[in-house]
């Protein structure tokens, strides 16, 4: 049987991973708000809708990656509404960072419908999207889940079996918790390094391979060297991100320090007009005031 499967959402991750699913030959329904994102979607087969209500009607998977809790909302709820339809037993798999609570109010009202719904948000960035190497994280039924690994394992290598519906979420958390203080520390390792007369490049040579080693370090450091701060994810999104993760650990009384200071200091580069750069422009911060002294 042929899967129909339905994609939202053609941002810098989407529509990488959108492409990855027409590559193994699915037979794939996109939608997304501007149609211009999807042209070259179009030419390489896809198929476009005029609506969230059409591309529901057409598919047996529908899958989204989209902005904020705010969209994925505006697309799951309501009469022109994904939940209202998908036909009784379609999954419904939403790979957008969101809050767990509304992955779990999706799940839920899916449920009463007879229809099936992950959340399953991914790491990685835009590198993983294209590649096809993404980390997943998914909760909801784990039969659901089951039944969607083959479409999972064409957009990501790292899959993970979470829990109940809403532990994807909380996973992505913990990863944008983790990331988070990260990224301040990358920043003034190479902050460090300039100020101290060293060649940067042979410095991540060093310390990327030893126990100070990270994705970030790796991945987007070089990128702050050479000034390349274009958004593999954007500030504004991770700024979003951090919100959710502070404000569940408030609902659970933890204190997460770190994660307020990295909120804070994203903030403040966003007031300064950073919001649509990669995270990676927090460096920004450093060689800045450094030229200011």
């Amino acid at each position: 049987m042929k899967v129909n499967i339905g994609f939202i959402g053609l941002g810098v991750m989407g529509k990488s991973m959108a492409y990855n699913l027409l590559r193994a030959g699915y037979s794939l329904v996109v939608y997304t708000r501007t149609k211009e994102k999807a042209s070259s979607l179009l030419a390489e087969g896809a198929v476009w809708a005029e609506t969230v209500a059409s591309l529901a009607k057409q598919v047996d998977v529908a899958i989204t990656m989209v902005g904020y809790p705010s969209d994925v909302e505006a697309v799951y709820f309501g009469e022109a509404g994904l939940i209202e339809n998908v036909r009784v037993g379609a999954y419904l798999i939403d790979m957008t960072t969101s809050t767990p609570s509304l992955a779990e109010k999706i799940y839920e009202t899916a449920k009463k419908r007879g229809v099936f719904a992950l959340d399953a948000p991914v790491s990685g960035g835009d590198v993983g999207a294209k590649n096809g190497t993404l980390t997943i994280m998914v909760g909801g039924d784990e039969t659901a889940f089951q039944a969607c690994r083959s479409i999972f394992a064409v957009l990501g290598k790292n899959i993970v079996y979470q829990g109940k519906a809403g532990a994807g979420q909380h996973t992505k958390m913990c990863n944008q918790i983790a990331i988070a203080t990260n990224m301040i520390g990358v920043c003034e390792a190479l902050a460090y390094a300039q100020k101290a007369g060293l060649d940067p490049l042979k410095v991540l040579e060093s310390i990327s391979q030893g126990a100070a080693g990270s994705w970030s370090l790796s991945n987007l450091a070089p990128r702050m060297l050479a000034g390349n701060f274009a958004p593999g994810f954007y500030v504004k999104h991770f700024i979003k991100d951090m919100k959710i993760a502070l404000a569940e650990a408030e609902r659970m009384n933890l204190q997460l320090p770190g994660l307020a200071l990295a909120k804070e200091m994203y903030e403040q580069l966003a007031g300064m007009g950073e919001e649509n750069s990669g995270t990676q422009a927090l460096y920004k911060r450093y060689v800045n005031e450094r030229h200011a002294h």
